[in-house]
């Protein structure tokens, strides 16, 4: 037996990346949930990575967006991964992501997929569980908020609309009891300030001593940002989420409104970070393992937040479960967590990792502690959602369903109608599936 370090190089030497495989996957939601820019169209596509070593190790990694396009990102990407070591993720970050080569062609969620896989594999090489190697686990299980969504209902059951705001109170009421949650966020920027404001304000009356959030997702002008911000500023406000756009928006807003600002949309790497410390706009830096490009990133970010004495919050943006135990992860590594993390994960009906979702205590979600990341695949669900997205394909994110022609602007000031209890079609928008299918098709060719 040799040394510590001999015994990792040895471990190591053994999972350089025999392959990569990446799926593309459709996992249906309770109902399609609408945002300031579109809506997610009653599903999520989520495109799985595998990342095997020679050892036979099989590390996960997840990432969502683009569906058989960003399948394709991964796979041109495998003769550059083969023979890459997975401990070796400082170099994996200038193979895929070099900071010059990003300008023309950025793949900084793909890279934090890859990232995962890799800490995946490590770990179970290891027989570690991935906060291991972070640092260790200050905490058991991570707090988390419901997640607010105004809802179409379900094409097919009909069931699930929430548009009022008897429906917002009572989704909230049904979620705190059904998973315990202790803070709500409400996810905005669809019917408007005046219309979201009171929504917002009758949760605070219907959970007094719940904390509150609200993410108009920067759609608000900075006027109305103000004049919400300051109808809300007696409230059990955790922070103001990204109520308008932009560094110099957001700066203003901070200015006349007394509540933290947070945001996950203008600070998403380093260097924006080092221009929030030098000219502060923002109080409270939303993490994300995809956006950030991995969780070593965001645990680097979590350091100079830190340093600064900038809160941190771990950040959502629309989980299957491999993504959600890197943001448990790296929850657990954090030496404090001031905020309930996000998670969209409770609006899923299923999952693609063994055992189905993971479950909610008490408003909490446990850290995995088997090797790696902790989760495995579920190889008959994959199959399964791989086989939907087939048939369905992608969808646009950034369009609304039930508002055929409309599209956001920033600051936006068409607003949803919140009377309009219509029920658009979901499955579908004409044509795409068509076109999704022939592009396939024609990829295969």
């Amino acid at each position: 037996m040799g040394s510590p370090g001999q015994e990792l190089r040895r471990v190591s030497g053994r999972n350089r990346i025999a392959d990569v495989r990446a799926t593309t996957v459709s996992v249906p939601l309770e109902a399609p949930l609408r945002h300031a820019a579109g809506a997610h169209w009653g599903r999520f596509v989520r495109t799985i990575v595998e990342v095997e070593t020679e050892s036979g190790c099989v590390g996960l990694g997840e990432v969502g967006g683009g569906g058989q396009t960003t399948q394709a990102a991964v796979e041109a990407l495998r003769p550059r991964l083969l023979g890459h070591d997975v401990f070796d993720t400082t170099a994996l970050w200038f193979k895929v992501l070099n900071p010059t080569a990003a300008l023309y062609d950025n793949r900084t969620q793909v890279h934090a997929a890859l990232e995962f896989a890799c800490l995946d594999a490590a770990g179970q090489a290891l027989e570690v569980p991935v906060y291991d190697l972070l640092g260790g686990k200050m905490r058991d299980s991570v707090p988390f908020a419901s997640y607010l969504f105004f809802r179409y209902p379900n094409e097919t059951t009909g069931q699930g609309e929430v548009r009022t705001v008897e429906q917002i109170v009572a989704e909230a009421g049904r979620l705190k009891k059904a998973f315990g949650f202790r803070s709500h966020k409400l996810k905005a920027g669809v019917f408007g300030p005046d219309y979201e404001l009171r929504c917002f304000q009758a949760l605070a009356e219907a959970f007094p001593d719940d904390s509150l959030r609200i993410d108009p997702n920067a759609s608000y002008s900075v006027r109305d940002a103000i004049r919400v911000g300051r109808g809300i500023a007696n409230l059990r406000n955790d922070y103001y989420e990204d109520p308008t756009w932009g560094m110099n928006g957001l700066r203003r807003v901070r200015r006349f409104v007394d509540l933290p600002i947070a945001t996950n949309t203008v600070v998403t790497n380093l260097e924006q970070l080092s221009a929030n410390v030098r000219d502060p706009a923002v109080d409270v830096i939303l993490l994300d393992t995809t956006f950030w490009g991995g969780i070593r990133p965001v645990l680097k970010a979590a350091g100079v937040c830190e340093t600064f004495q900038l809160g941190i919050g771990v950040h959502s943006s629309g989980e299957l479960g491999i993504q959600l135990a890197t943001m448990l992860h790296f929850g657990a590594a954090l030496p404090s967590i001031e905020f309930a993390a996000d998670a969209h994960y409770h609006h899923l009906v299923d999952d693609v990792i063994e055992g189905g979702p993971l479950p909610y205590g008490d408003g909490e979600i446990a850290v995995p502690d088997r090797p790696g990341l902790g989760v495995k695949l579920d190889r008959l669900k994959l199959a399964k959602y791989a086989a939907m997205y087939e048939e369905l394909g992608g969808y646009p994110y950034d369009r609304d369903p039930g508002r055929p022609g409309w599209y956001a602007r920033v600051p936006n000031e068409q607003w949803a109608d919140p009377t309009d209890a219509s029920r658009p079609r979901i499955s579908g928008e004409p044509g795409v599936h068509e076109k999704s299918r022939a592009a396939r098709k024609g990829a295969g060719r």
